[in-house]
């Protein structure tokens, strides 16, 4: 069977790293009889690619590094000839052997040609070249449905961890804050998609710390939020609420040395009238009065459902009927923070932050916890997991939709498919 050209260097990998090649009477290009003993185990760091492999050579056991390319020469074009890090490198597997290759002192490094199956690279194509919504689509039906539960567990924390990433970030940005950075990126998150940034901006222009000195005063907490928030710059004249609060933030302003951001970042086209961002910073400063710092407040919380009461804010009396300042309204309703919305503050940004604290302070209950909650709490139902749906995949927590968001958007977007246990899958069936 003829060996296929010319595929990238992280399929020759997946060949190496499952053993997917032809292993009888191997022998290196100088035509010394090779066995692979152990293909080493893959590096996704700087280096060569496969660490502690061990290989024989005739009749002498080797222990090193493993590198792979397509073709020999590019040993030389990745520079590998002049770094000592590839001195370790035992054996040099490739497609095409154009190129006798050596370590730093000159002495000759043992290169493999990779030979492997034709159907492993007709599947590998077949998916890379798919134009569906997932490169697998039309063969998921022949995946076993355990084999994508099986997964779940592994997606799930990896969406964590990535999350994890974001967490760190922001604490060393807010000198390891736990507070602060839990209260700037929930009010990044009380924006959701289309003002999620004047959120983050008006959070990081009034630390949590003035808020909290001023949290048994709603009115107050109010004025400071509306006011820096630059809403109460658009109007001078107003009816009273709006010139009572413009009154109070005056003061606050000078007492605190604050800065307005702008009010045009604002964004209300094409936005629901009960998402407007009024709504939404007066449901955050009804938020903030009923804790104590947030994040300690949310720690104590042992239960989904005090979570969930928490979370349970609505907007002052005034916005009952009004939907922006100024501008009254014939539909008079009290605007309380939806189920919906609700639930997504705690998967995106309550969860995180209890499995990263849970890590950081090695506090395992605070971990499961978050991840308990995401059991208990039911699927999101965006327009991926509506997808995922359409193809026989129901999601039935926010646990499971959580890792087929991470699927999508982590594996199958960059068609990923030699990392996905799917794909993988897919890719060796015969």
């Amino acid at each position: 069977m003829n060996t296929p050209k010319n595929m990238p260097e992280e399929f020759l990998q997946y060949i190496w790293e499952n053993r997917h090649f032809y292993t009888e009477k191997l022998k290196t290009t100088d035509k010394q009889p090779l066995e692979i003993l152990n293909p080493g185990k893959r590096n996704s760091d700087s280096g060569p690619d496969f660490f502690n492999a061990k290989i024989k050579i005739d009749n002498t056991i080797w222990a090193g590094n493993i590198e792979i390319h397509k073709k020999a020469s590019d040993w030389e074009k990745h520079n590998h000839n002049t770094n000592k890090a590839y001195d370790s490198v035992i054996l040099h597997v490739v497609e095409t052997d154009d190129l006798e290759i050596s370590r730093t002192n000159g002495e000759l490094i043992p290169t493999l040609i990779l030979k492997y199956p034709d159907f492993l690279k007709t599947n590998y194509e077949q998916l890379l070249n798919a134009q569906t919504w997932i490169a697998c689509q039309n063969q998921f039906h022949k995946v076993n449905p355990v084999l994508l539960q099986l997964g779940f567990n592994r997606l799930m924390i990896e969406r964590l961890e990535n999350k994890t990433e974001e967490i760190t970030a922001r604490l060393q940005y807010n000198n390891n804050d736990w507070n602060e950075t839990f209260y700037q990126m929930l009010a990044r998150m009380f924006g959701f998609k289309v003002n999620a940034i004047p959120f983050e901006l008006l959070a990081k222009s009034l630390p949590i710390q003035i808020l909290l000195k001023h949290k048994n005063n709603l009115f107050q907490l109010e004025a400071l939020l509306f006011g820096n928030s630059g809403l109460l710059n658009n109007q001078l004249l107003g009816d009273e609420y709006y010139l009572k609060l413009r009154e109070e933030y005056s003061f606050l302003y000078k007492k605190y040395k604050l800065k307005a951001i702008e009010s045009h970042l604002w964004k209300f086209m094409r936005l629901r009238p009960v998402n407007f961002p009024p709504i939404r910073i007066s449901q955050l400063a009804h938020l903030i009065q009923n804790s104590h710092a947030l994040f300690s407040k949310i720690i104590e919380l042992e239960t989904l459902h005090e979570i969930k009461d928490l979370f349970r804010v609505k907007a002052s009396a005034y916005w009952n009927n009004h939907y922006n300042f100024n501008k009254l309204s014939t539909l008079e309703e009290v605007k309380e923070l939806g189920e919906t919305s609700s639930n997504l503050l705690i998967i995106n940004i309550v969860i995180p932050f209890l499995f990263v604290y849970g890590e950081k302070q090695n506090k395992n209950y605070l971990k499961n916890r978050a991840l308990d909650f995401l059991e208990q709490l039911p699927s999101e139902t965006n327009s991926i997991i509506k997808k995922w749906h359409d193809m026989g995949i129901q999601a039935r927590s926010a646990f499971e939709s959580q890792a087929l968001l991470q699927l999508k958007n982590c594996y199958c977007e960059p068609k990923k498919c030699l990392n996905c246990h799917i794909g993988v899958k897919l890719v060796s069936a015969p």
